[in-house]
């Protein structure tokens, strides 16, 4: 079920209660002389906003400074054209936040900036370090005061107070310290860096734009917006340092094992975005195909839970032969912040969000899909909106596994097992609680074979406890222990 942020503008009307949010958004332009440079950022910044909808902010580099402009909010509410106006530069790093390390405050809206060695650079981070506490821990005890309480700023100063004299080396240097997630944009007054784990948990790729500008962007749907094409992704554990018309690729750290999220695919990646050169709308429609196979039903139309569900449930439709219908018309227009997170008020969100067709689905067998439950926080109230509007069943798919085991590399789901619904009930458990006719969920052996690429290219470790980065006990961070520290 659909209980995380939207991956896509008119899905942001997600709330809190979804509680499945991926970590942020970042893009990079590099791009001399260029009059709107800002401009472009923000554009790339839309793009992506589905990945994060707390803060937003852009960072300017030219003439040896940077200058930075951050709020709370959508981008839309953070840029005025004048803010967009005074941040002239060559060089841009954007970032829209979803927190997973630290509270939605101003303090920890990114990029960061700091002063290193060889001069001003800012940092855009998507991912979470397991040792946040511990680095900040070191760093403090050499002196570094901390304004935020966010595992990026302890990055950030990570690569700042190196000895190195290169920017690149010390952002080399920094890497062999982090342990966790981060798909990184860097910016110097005349550099854009991109970064990204031995892992690559977090997509990241480049694209040029104007035949010797750059841009770097967490998903390839921020490339075209700006006029950019794409030309790869970064490479596990590589610094790729961009200047006008040429590309630098460092090799840090050779990867272990590509643990690439598998929920970019299932759920928080754009559905026209590409990763390891595989569509991810596709991919999701050969979820639905995945799931018709493994859990046939008898019914008389499929629909999804809008926006997210609609190419798994198309997928479902193509191979069971059962029409595709709407069963819920979705209201785009409500901002999440009305929504407040006791039970009561996330079932009157979800009657705010989502009106059911009673002329579609009255007296009919439904299959409903989609493509996660997490908490099962609303997908009970919206079996309820079905069951008044005169459904005569309900039959629930959901495109992936139980989801059982907490996130610790970039998704708000590190507080632990409890707060999962599958991690304290088996899948009839589930159904009776949700109050569906039916349920199933995609094996995991079947969600692989719709993405088409091998198992050990993914993380999967919230089906499977597999994790690909070890976290020990001590260092199962969750999303406040630098406030814990601060305090």
């Amino acid at each position: 079920m659909n209980e995380q942020y939207p991956h896509c503008l008119a899905c942001m009307s997600r709330a809190h209660e979804r509680h499945w949010g991926d970590a942020c958004g970042v893009c990079g332009i590099l791009s001399p002389g260029h009059d709107d440079l800002s401009r472009l950022c923000y554009f790339g910044l839309f793009a992506l906003q589905h990945r994060g909808q707390e803060s937003a902010g852009i960072a300017v580099g030219a003439n040896g400074e940077i200058n930075l402009h951050t709020g709370m909010g959508l981008a839309t509410e953070v840029f005025e054209d004048h803010d967009l106006d005074r941040l002239q530069g060559d060089v841009g790093l954007a970032h829209v936040r979803y927190s997973t390390m630290g509270s939605n405050v101003i303090e920890n809206a990114q990029p960061f900036t700091a002063e290193h060695r060889s001069g001003p650079i800012a940092v855009a981070h998507n991912g979470n370090l397991v040792n946040a506490k511990t680095l900040r821990d070191e760093l403090e005890r050499q002196g570094t005061q901390f304004q935020a309480t966010s595992d990026t700023e302890v990055l950030t100063q990570l690569i700042a107070r190196s000895h190195h004299e290169e920017i690149e080396d010390a952002i080399a240097d920094a890497m062999m310290k982090m342990d966790g997630a981060y798909s990184l944009g860097i910016i110097t007054p005349s550099k854009l860096i991109a970064v990204r784990d031995p892992h690559g948990v977090r997509p990241l790729c480049i694209g040029r734009l104007n035949g010797d500008s750059w841009v770097i962007a967490s998903e390839t749907c921020a490339l075209q917006p700006i006029g950019a094409e794409y030309v790869r992704e970064v490479e596990p554990g590589e610094i790729v340092s961009l200047t006008p018309g040429n590309m630098q690729s460092i090799q840090v750290m050779e990867p272990e094992r590509k643990a690439c999220c598998i929920f970019e695919f299932i759920y928080f990646a754009r559905p026209d975005s590409h990763i390891y050169g595989r569509s991810i709308y596709q991919s999701r429609v050969r979820m639905g195909h995945m799931l018709a196979r493994q859990a046939p039903v008898d019914a008389d139309m499929v629909m999804p839970v809008p926006e997210t569900g609609i190419p798994h449930a198309v997928g479902f439709a193509e191979v069971s032969g059962i029409p595709y219908g709407e069963g819920f018309i979705k209201n785009r227009y409500i901002h999440r912040t009305f929504i407040k997170p006791s039970q009561r008020m996330r079932a009157l969100g979800v009657r705010m969000k989502l009106t059911p067709l009673r002329e579609a689905i009255a007296g009919k067998r439904l299959v409903v899909v989609d493509d996660s439950i997490v908490r099962g926080t609303t997908t009970g109230p919206e079996i309820d909106l079905l069951r008044e509007a005169g459904a005569r069943e309900i039959h629930l798919r959901i495109s992936c596994p139980p989801i059982k085991y907490p996130c610790f590399y970039g998704i708000d789901t590190s507080a632990g097992r409890s707060e999962l619904i599958a991690a304290r009930m088996d899948k009839d458990e589930i159904c009776e609680h949700l109050g569906a006719d039916s349920l199933d969920f995609l094996h995991l052996p079947n969600l692989v074979k719709a993405v088409g690429l091998p198992k050990t290219n993914f993380c999967s470790a919230c089906f499977n406890n597999d994790y690909p980065i070890e976290v020990p006990e001590h260092l199962r961070v969750t999303k406040f222990d630098l406030e814990e520290a601060k305090a």
